[in-house]
C-alpha cells in the first residue's frame, strides 16, 4: 500500500501601517469627505501654532522721598498648539476653510484653507498674514500668531490594510 503524506497550511497575513498625510481637496474627494463624514475623521496640526497676545501698562510719578519713579507691567498669554495635537471638525466656514478645534469653549476653533499661491492643495493655517506674521481670532480675543506658524497645515491619518490569504501544501513524496 502506497502512502502520500500531504501537508497544508493556510496562512492569514494581515498588514497594516498608518501614516501622516496632507488633508488636501484630493484627499477630501478620494474619500467622499462631506461634512457629515468628516466629523468621524481625526484630524493633526502638521507643525507648532503659537498665539500671542500682550497688554502692557505704565505710568510715571513721583515717590514719597521726591524720587522720580516709573511703573510699568506687562502681561502675555500664549496659546500653544504642538506639532500632531488632535482636532475635531466642527464645520465648513463660509469660504470653504475647515473649521477646527482642538479644545473645547467657545470661539476656540483654527480655521483652515487651501492658498490660491500653493498648488500642493493643503489647507494651510487661515489668518490675516503681514510681513512679520499674522493675526486671528480665537476664543473671542485677537491673538498674533508666532513665526512659523503659517506653514501650519492640516493632516489626517492613511491607513493602508493589506490582507493576503495563501494556502500552502508541502508534499511529501512517495515510495515504491
Amino acid at each position: 500500500m502506497k502512502r502520500i503524506f500531504a501537508f497544508a497550511v493556510l496562512t492569514l497575513l494581515l498588514a497594516s501601517c498608518a501614516q501622516k498625510i496632507p488633508y488636501t481637496e484630493q484627499v477630501k474627494q478620494d474619500f467622499d469627505l462631506s461634512p457629515e463624514n468628516m466629523t468621524k475623521v481625526q484630524f493633526y496640526t502638521s507643525s507648532n501654532i503659537i498665539l500671542e497676545k500682550s497688554q502692557s501698562s505704565g505710568n510715571q510719578g513721583t515717590g514719597s522721598s521726591g524720587e522720580l519713579v516709573v511703573s510699568s507691567s506687562k502681561t502675555q498669554d500664549r496659546i500653544i498648539i504642538p506639532t500632531n495635537t488632535r482636532g475635531v471638525f466642527e464645520k465648513i466656514g463660509p469660504n470653504n476653510e475647515v473649521v477646527v478645534r482642538f479644545e473645547v469653549g467657545s470661539g476656540r476653533v483654527v480655521k483652515f484653507a487651501t492658498r490660491a499661491t500653493q498648488t500642493s492643495g493643503k489647507f494651510y493655517l487661515v489668518a490675516d498674514w503681514k510681513n512679520n506674521g499674522g493675526t486671528m481670532e480665537y476664543g473671542g480675543e485677537t491673538y498674533t500668531i508666532a513665526s512659523g506658524g503659517s506653514s501650519a497645515f492640516l493632516q489626517v491619518r492613511l491607513k493602508k490594510l493589506q490582507k493576503t490569504k495563501r494556502k500552502d501544501r508541502v508534499v511529501k513524496g512517495m515510495k515504491v
